[in-house]
């Protein structure tokens, strides 16, 4: 399956994710994104920091998260993934071997859902070398 399948199928198909970016672990090249959902190569390397951010307060839940130029509050966040929300709308982010998956979920859907859409495919694609 292609980079953009996994946007499409496995993350905006499920119904619970509206848009989403995959990008290299590293946060640098965008692998795969949903029409017009841009996540600037500043806004990547914070998720991608933030995963590695192993200080008593991490810099995410200090300053917030910004993504698509939009300001979220970071609500969870972990060696491996990353959940903030703005009013109800919300996202996720989940780091993989070699991949993070970005995704926004609109203010209908409950982050539960959202979260374990997003942990399905990341779990896969570990399960799977990346």
């Amino acid at each position: 399956m292609s980079w953009q399948a996994y946007v499409d199928q496995s993350l905006v198909g499920s119904g619970y994710i509206d848009k989403a970016v995959i990008c290299d672990v590293s946060g640098k090249t965008i692998w795969a994104a949903s029409p017009g959902f841009t996540v600037s190569d500043a806004e990547r390397q914070v998720i991608a920091e933030s995963f590695g951010d192993k200080s008593p307060e991490k810099k995410v839940f200090e300053h917030g998260l910004h993504v698509s130029g939009e300001k979220y509050m970071t609500i969870s966040s972990s060696e491996d993934s990353l959940i903030a929300k703005k009013g109800k709308e919300g996202l996720i982010a989940m780091k993989t071997t070699q991949a993070i998956l970005i995704a926004h979920h609109n203010a209908e859907t409950q982050t539960t859902n959202a979260n374990n859409s997003v942990a399905e495919l990341a779990d896969y694609l570990i399960k799977v070398g990346y």
